[in-house]
């Protein structure tokens, strides 16, 4: 695997960012305010990543995650010692302080805990509850995904869209100052047909903002590869969703643009692919076959140890996810973001996405870079929408991912 041939030793990550310039405030629907969002995931299950490591100048929002609905209409926390540390921090670094609920493996009982208006109305006071109890200043809904199978063992309904608005606007009712955002797919929530609704003006009423998950559209999972986060796929020989696809999809479907975070990635996503197919005569080839069954196992953070199941019992493999100072802690890239010697490298000007493969290990890496990220930043300020928000933050090197957005989104 490419992570053991280039690395002894797991490097810790670091932050250092510029603090995010807000833009002026006006009223929102959700009752806050439409500043500009510099907005990031604090995972909180890293040995070498914790509260105290996060350099918080680089956002003005943070979100906790994960917390989950736990069958009984309650919210449970997933790894969340830390979670009042967090707050308190984030709140002495004059950093809003989210907690997210959901996740890939944490949906398996949205679709029960909003079914009907006894359980939404429970858990709307649960969730209320337990955001005052811990000093939150809002919640983010990460459910994957309303009205379709996410995990694989989730409980699914085709009412699932329609009951969560409901539900968001119980708890809107309930708790008036909290922040509500969403984490969506670059697809709005399907309708009662299965296919993506085109009116989610509702939810835009009821929520601050929503953000686009606009990464893993390529991967491990993929019939070739692909870009990971591409901001554009119109060049793409199988458009799979973009950043400018998906908020031309929601705001057709009547979600503003101003109310649009755009979810960024600090990984990237990998795969084995021998170097005749990968860069014949030197030049890396964007989209072509993988080796599904020799997936990379990633770095440190995505190690999944042989024989592990997920949380629907099924056996997991390798994902070939590398975070951004992994890339540069393994060898890849140098300190300041730049190919290191040996890879070869390009840059797709229509997905704005670098590419490296490295010869030795045959390893193909779709990534972000400073430059990826600019090009976010001035996507963002261009089109008019609200902000960005990092999975996660700890991915991050040095500041240079968070700097790069950050100042493309400001200037």
């Amino acid at each position: 695997m490419a992570a053991s041939t280039t690395a002894t030793t797991t490097p810790t990550p670091a932050t250092t960012a510029a603090a995010p310039t807000p833009t002026t405030n006006t009223t929102s629907p959700g009752g806050g305010s439409s500043s500009r969002i510099s907005m990031g995931w604090y995972a909180d299950w890293h040995s070498n990543f914790t509260v105290s490591n996060i350099n918080w100048s680089g956002y003005n929002t943070m979100t906790y995650f994960t917390a989950q609905p736990d069958g009984n209409l309650n919210v449970e926390l997933l790894d969340g010692s830390t979670l009042d540390q967090f707050v308190s921090t984030a709140h002495t670094n004059n950093v809003k302080a989210l907690l997210t609920i959901g996740g890939w493996d944490g949906s398996i009982y949205w679709s029960s805990s909003v079914a009907t208006a006894q359980n939404r109305s429970t858990f709307a006071t649960n969730v209320a509850q337990f955001a005052s109890a811990h000093n939150l200043d809002g919640i983010d809904f990460d459910w994957e995904y309303p009205g379709k199978q996410g995990v694989g063992c989730n409980v699914v309904s085709s009412n699932d869209t329609a009951n969560f608005l409901e539900f968001i606007t119980e708890l809107r009712q309930q708790a008036p100052n909290l922040t509500l955002s969403a984490a969506v797919s670059v697809l709005p929530f399907v309708d009662s047909t299965g296919n993506p609704s085109t009116n989610v003006s509702g939810f835009a009423q009821q929520l601050d903002w929503i953000e686009i998950m606009n990464y893993d559209v390529f991967g491990s999972f993929s019939t070739v590869t692909g870009p990971n986060a591409p901001l554009d796929d119109s060049c793409s020989p199988n458009p799979s969703g973009s950043a400018k696809s998906a908020v031309a999809a929601w705001t057709q479907a009547g979600f503003p643009a101003d109310q649009i975070v755009l979810g960024v990635p600090s990984y990237s996503h990998s795969f084995s692919v021998p170097s005749s197919t990968a860069a014949p005569n030197g030049q890396i080839q964007l989209y072509t076959s993988f080796s599904a069954a020799n997936e990379p196992q990633g770095d440190a953070w995505d190690y999944i140890p042989p024989g592990s199941l997920d949380v629907c019992g099924n056996s997991q493999g390798p994902n070939g996810v590398f975070n951004f100072w992994a890339l540069v802690g393994y060898g890849y890239l140098n300190s300041d973001g730049s190919v290191a010697s040996g890879m070869l490298s390009t840059f797709d000007n229509c997905s704005q996405t670098p590419f490296l493969y490295d010869p030795n290990s045959q390893v193909l890496f779709s990534y972000d870079n400073p430059q990826s990220f600019t090009a976010k930043g001035q996507y963002i300020s261009q089109a008019g929408l609200r902000g960005f928000a990092m999975y996660e933050v700890g991915g991050d090197y040095n500041g240079l991912l968070i700097n790069a957005i950050n100042g493309a989104m400001s200037s």
